[in-house]
């Protein structure tokens, strides 16, 4: 009778806990995008106020639209973006397919050494790696920034991955060997599509580090023809003077593709984080 009375309380201070987390990560975002759609003095005098007849305007968005070349920005994360989450899928599948298929001298040890790259930030060698992209002629290119976060993302896809593949059934693998296919063939078309929700999950946790990201940007490709999204909306933002109009516009419109994309994964991801925790 007390497990029976306790699972249910259990379950709603769950439930609350989560939603109070939910909405403590929400109102950042809530707030940026009820602002952007406000006077410089609405945002100021209440900046917890919905937008009424008095305090809307879009002069934020118009700033953003006219100054600065927003579309070039917006294009050059999303090359960044989708290009390195390409690469660290790719990539990084391959070698967890390795690392968890085939048992040869050293697995455990590159296991381990892959594994250093969660625990090291990048960002310790920054001096090394800008000496690396001015010798080879990548400054201010978006192949610059598409190696570094390939590097970046791999050690964690591999870790998640390879945990995956191990659960792939042996059986349905030799099945493939019988039959004569290939060992890029079992990959691509036996093992790979089996995975996906640990890919989808992968390609969240990288995808919005990438987006969103500053450091980078701003040492290896601050030139106006590369800039991304993050770093474009740094214009608004000046010494003595802030257009808070349109840097609160910039970053809402830089948040909706990740809240969009998001959306379409939500399943996928839900499914790549729990279905590890429940046989």
């Amino acid at each position: 009778m007390n497990k029976a009375r306790q699972n249910p309380l259990n379950a709603v201070a769950a439930h609350g806990a989560l939603i109070l987390y939910t909405l403590i990560a929400l109102f950042p975002v809530f707030v940026i995008l009820i602002n952007s759609f406000k006077t410089r003095k609405a945002i100021f005098r209440e900046p917890l106020a919905l937008p009424d007849a008095d305090s809307f305007s879009m002069i934020g968005y118009e700033t953003v639209m006219k100054q600065g070349d927003f579309f070039l920005y917006f294009q050059n994360s999303l090359i960044v973006t989708v290009v390195s989450l390409f690469f660290i899928l790719l990539f990084g599948a391959m070698a967890a397919f390795a690392l968890s298929e085939y048992r040869f001298r050293g697995n455990t040890l590159m296991g381990l050494y892959l594994a250093l790259g969660i625990m090291i930030p990048i960002r310790i060698g920054t001096v090394a790696i800008l000496d690396l992209m001015v010798q080879t002629g990548l400054v201010n290119t978006l192949m610059a920034l598409i190696l570094v976060y390939t590097a970046q993302g791999l050690p964690l896809a591999v870790f998640i991955l390879s945990e995956f593949m191990r659960q792939v059934s042996e059986d349905l693998k030799n099945a493939g060997r019988i039959d004569g296919l290939s060992e890029y063939t079992i990959f691509f078309r036996l093992v790979l599509p089996l995975v996906r929700p640990a890919m989808a999950t992968v390609a969240v946790f990288n995808m919005i580090p990438i987006w969103n990201d500053l450091w980078f940007p701003l040492i290896l490709a601050p030139a106006e023809e590369t800039k991304t999204l993050t770093l474009g909306s740094q214009v608004f933002i000046g010494q003595f003077v802030t257009d808070w109009n349109a840097v609160l516009s910039a970053l809402s419109l830089a948040i909706l593709p990740v809240m969009i994309l998001y959306v379409i994964f939500s399943r996928q991801l839900i499914r790549g984080i729990t279905s590890g925790a429940v046989k």
